[in-house]
């Protein structure tokens, strides 16, 4: 049985001063948004140095981890179209698995169609080939994928993104303005959507980040520890993180796990000179 607050609702009139006087005293109490700094925007320009680098890979592709041929979907970035991923593509072709770009154009945020598009492909996919699919998302795209194995997760073997900013806040990045404009989605105060952005897909999920990334701040991509998801630290820019040598050989080493064995990333032996251990953070 439930009891109702039979109080008086009291309707408090303040005045312009006073409202603006206690935004700015709430604006105090909120952490800022922390957005990339100066340098790590400087650094994107090392991009036809990664776009270099992923080249190798394409040529020494033999030399990557090789799993067992399960389909991949991979999602562009904000602005980015299945053009921006074609080198990931054909790098993870080589290794033997069926590739596919998510086949919607240039990514200008989540309009009218767009998750229903994703989610008919990526159920084509998983028909076509009998098998669940691994997802690959590089910044905005990683977001999409993430939903996706939310809501698909029996189609859905495991999920990599790749500076992708589902923690945080939207304002941390130095896409939101432009993100807002095109979309027409306002991110940044729906606290239950930001608050489902953060929630780990319950499949395998691997976070690739970089402190260096110029366009999303780090900590946007970081999740909370499950036994079936973790972060992955790699030196590179937001720009050229689907081309840069390190993060295309920590895809390979994560799409080459068998199903159903996953384990987190190993930084033992040599790989303790590319990749140090994660922040971390306390259970979500």
């Amino acid at each position: 049985m439930s009891i109702k607050d039979e109080r008086p609702k009291v309707t408090v009139h303040r005045s312009p001063a006073e409202r603006i006087a206690a935004r700015k005293a709430r604006a105090q109490l909120e952490p800022k948004p922390q957005r990339p700094s100066l340098r790590s925007v400087a650094m994107e320009m090392r991009l036809p140095l990664e776009v270099a680098g992923g080249v190798l890979s394409y040529l020494f592709a033999h030399r990557l981890p090789a799993g067992e041929g399960q389909p991949v979907l991979i999602y562009p970035g904000f602005l980015a179209g299945d053009g921006s991923t074609l080198l990931l593509r054909r790098v993870l072709e080589k290794l033997g698995y069926p590739t596919y770009g998510w086949d919607q154009g240039a990514n200008l945020g989540p309009r009218h169609g767009v998750l229903s598009g994703c989610r008919d492909r990526l159920m084509a996919i998983a028909d076509r080939h009998g098998q669940k699919v691994s997802l690959i998302g590089w910044s905005l795209g990683g977001v999409y994928a993430r939903e996706m194995a939310k809501m698909l997760d029996d189609h859905v073997r495991q999920v990599v993104t790749m500076g992708s900013p589902f923690a945080g806040s939207p304002k941390a990045t130095n896409a939101y303005r432009l993100f807002r404009l095109l979309s027409g989605h306002s991110v940044h105060d729906d606290p239950r959507l930001l608050e489902r952005l953060r929630e780990v897909p319950p499949v395998p999920t691997s976070s690739i980040y970089s402190r260096h990334d110029g366009v999303v701040h780090w900590h946007c991509s970081l999740q909370h520890p499950t036994p079936w998801s973790e972060n992955i630290e790699v030196a590179a820019s937001h720009l050229g993180m689907g081309f840069n040598p390190i993060a295309l050989y920590v895809l390979a080493d994560r799409l080459a796990q068998r199903e159903r064995q996953w384990r987190p990333f190993a930084r033992g032996g040599f790989r303790r000179l590319f990749f140090r251990d994660p922040p971390v953070l306390a259970p979500g």
